[in-house]
């Protein structure tokens, strides 16, 4: 059987490889920092796989058929938007079969993809934590970017579920757990219920799998005019306070926010803490260690955290 080694989870942002700090006092410098050390710890850890749990941002997944939770199991194609690596990632495919299985059976009806896109939310910390593309993934994309979202609560059981599969599964290996997202940044809405997502918007959002790389580059460079504000939104008391939940053994706290409550405290971009919630669950072990830099100018509060499994 495997052996479930830890979790390390980190925030993403386009903005790390769009406006990358040049010194120490730089926006972002310390989170870099934070996650180097992760790093670090991770290459003497020495997993034989990881399970990197990611958003998708409209970059694989549309409202033509929008999963609340998908795994992909054979091939796996970064998408390469805002610098992370574009091309075949390595998959542990014994091993993602094993957890598909598992959940299966375990009553989560998870979709599979045997051609899997993942953007910068699974790669950009896959690259980040790892250090290179050599250790195999396995990849759980998390809807939190399309309402309706699945419930915190369902990412919880979920987690626990996850678990329990990787220390049954039939895979001789150290596993590591990848959570990618968070914490607090508002975004512009996705939801094609909304009013203000209509005309040629909303149409991208639902049929941009016809050319998804005609739809990102139309996004692009409204994504990167966000970038650089030190006055954009970042809730830094809730991210800390969240930070210091998840240093515990008690979830129930942040699941009884709902989304909405979730949404007002950290924004629409704060549902991604679904990834931590469930690395957390999984793990079934507080973070011992926690970094964090509020970043306004990559719109995002920047966190890292990490625990390990002894033996």
């Amino acid at each position: 059987m495997s052996a479930l080694v830890g979790m390390v989870a980190l925030s993403h942002s386009p903005f790390a490889a769009l406006l990358p700090p040049t010194s120490p006092s730089d926006p972002g410098a310390r989170f870099l920092a934070d996650a180097s050390r992760l790093r670090t710890a991770v290459e003497k850890l020495g997993p034989d796989a990881v399970v990197v749990i990611g958003p998708d941002h409209f970059h694989a997944n549309f409202y033509d058929v929008m999963p609340p939770f998908l795994l992909g199991v054979e091939d796996v194609v970064g998408f390469g938007d805002y610098g992370s690596t574009p091309g075949p990632l390595p998959v542990a495919r014994s091993l993602a079969w094993a957890l598909h299985t598992a959940l299966t059976d375990g009553g989560f009806d998870l979709s599979l993809s045997l051609s899997l896109t993942v953007d910068h939310g699974t790669v950009q910390s896959y690259e980040m934590v790892t250090g290179s593309l050599g250790v195999p993934l396995v990849p759980l994309v998390v809807n939190t970017a399309a309402p309706p979202l699945p419930s915190l609560a369902r990412c919880v059981a979920l987690g626990h579920a996850l678990g329990d599969a990787i220390r049954a599964a039939d895979f001789d290996g150290r596993v590591l757990l990848v959570a990618s997202g968070g914490l607090s940044h508002w975004l512009p809405t996705n939801d094609p219920r909304d009013p203000s997502v209509a005309g040629a918007r909303r149409e991208a959002l639902i049929h941009g799998r016809a050319d998804a790389v005609a739809f990102a580059a139309a996004r692009e460079p409204k994504v990167r005019a966000m970038g650089g504000d030190p006055s954009a939104r970042v809730n830094s008391g809730w991210d800390r306070w969240f930070l210091r939940q998840l240093s515990t053994w008690d979830l129930e706290p942040v699941v009884s926010l709902g989304t909405e409550g979730l949404e007002k405290m950290a924004g629409s971009g704060g549902q991604e803490i679904r990834t931590w919630l469930i690395a957390h669950a999984a793990c079934d072990s507080p973070l011992v260690w926690t970094g964090y830099e509020p970043v306004p100018e990559w719109i995002t509060g920047m966190a890292c955290g990490a625990t390990f499994v002894p033996g």
